[in-house]
């Protein structure tokens, strides 16, 4: 994500504006266009956080067990928000999990 409101604001009006040319995006409704371009604008943001702090930390070997755990439960979290993002935009539906093999039936952590 940008880091200000005022960027973030911004790359999600300029994402607005590019997805309302695609018919793909358009033909599944007007609240579709603004609803993709803050699912990519969060996604991106998402991604950053998990490349450029998260990884990089859990690659330390001098991280104790503790933190290792927590930062696991914060990537997690991160893939959390990816995740309804792919939910959000009926566009990006098709990648949810459909089979049984791909989704977790309980975990408690």
């Amino acid at each position: 994500m940008a880091s200000t409101n005022s960027e973030y604001g911004e790359e999600v009006k300029q994402l607005t504006e590019v997805l309302g040319r695609c018919t793909l995006v358009t033909k599944l409704g007007d609240d579709e266009v603004p609803t993709m371009a803050i699912a990519l604008a969060d996604i991106e943001g998402s991604m950053r956080v998990f490349l450029t702090d998260q990884l990089p930390r859990l690659k330390d070997p001098k991280l104790t067990d503790e933190q290792l755990e927590d930062l696991l439960l914060d990537i997690r979290e991160e893939f959390r928000h990816i995740a309804y993002h792919f939910h959000d935009p009926q566009f990006f539906r098709v990648i949810e999990p459909t089979h049984e093999w791909l989704s977790v039936k309980s975990y408690d952590a």
